[in-house]
């Protein structure tokens, strides 16, 4: 068993919690350039990896079909994808985007936010699905959620939540990715959906992916450093 693809996404949500407790990080710049990295790495693996192999999966599934129905299963993945693009834009309604580090507001917090927690904790139970056939996602899962832990719990520190609160919200937050990885492996009941669930998180990882691109300079303005970081981060995709 490759243990790596349950560490990886874990550990980067452990690790970038304690960054933030210990170090506390004010360069925001750099913050935004990680974010853009993750971002254009996540969507590289994306396109390059999962998608062709969901389209792959479900033309081998309609094989001895006549070409229409090939053509209808095709058109179904589709979409799924679309489905999991709107699924996140539901999700981010309650989220307030705090999957792309999109989190603001000075007001304190006496308890969890719920609403946050929740569809936070969906966001990546439905992100750790596809990595149990497709490891090299694991890469990008984690790198997304670095900085994104990183974010959350200094927005949290600021809100004067309760450090037991915080602990509580990022822990459980960094095992999901790893329990949907673990569910989708043995729920045999869900290989018989595996190229439909796959469509919705494709769906997913391009409405962050992207947005994450584009929300990572003030005013969605050119620069330099952000297109680097951004070559690097496909370039990265293609060798992995």
């Amino acid at each position: 068993m490759n243990y790596s693809m349950y560490l990886f996404p874990l550990f980067s949500v452990i690790l970038g919690y304690l960054i933030a407790i210990f170090i506390q990080p004010k360069n925001k710049k750099n913050l935004k350039l990680l974010l853009a990295f993750s971002g254009a790495f996540l969507l590289s693996l994306t396109v390059m990896h999962l998608l062709p192999e969901v389209y792959e999966a479900n033309n081998l599934l309609h094989e001895g079909h006549n070409h229409e129905g090939i053509m209808h299963g095709t058109s179904s993945i589709g979409l799924f994808i679309m489905i999991g693009i709107v699924f996140q834009i539901i999700l981010e309604y309650f989220s307030k985007g705090a999957e792309h580090g999109h989190v603001h507001g000075h007001e304190k917090m006496s308890t969890i936010p719920w609403l946050l927690f929740f569809s936070l904790c969906l966001h990546a139970l439905l992100e750790g699905m596809p990595i149990s056939n497709h490891n090299e996602l694991a890469y990008g899962i984690a790198i997304h959620h670095f900085p994104i832990a990183i974010i959350l719990t200094t927005f949290f520190i600021h809100a004067e939540l309760n450090k037991k609160a915080i602990l509580f919200f990022m822990f459980v937050f960094a095992f999901m990715t790893p329990v949907g990885t673990f569910i989708s492996l043995n729920l045999t009941y869900l290989t018989e959906y595996y190229t439909q669930i796959s469509g919705m998180v494709i769906g997913i990882l391009f409405h962050i992916s992207s947005t994450i691109i584009f929300e990572s300079s003030e005013g969605h303005k050119f620069n330099l450093a952000k297109l680097i970081v951004i070559i690097l981060g496909i370039s990265l995709a293609v060798f992995i």
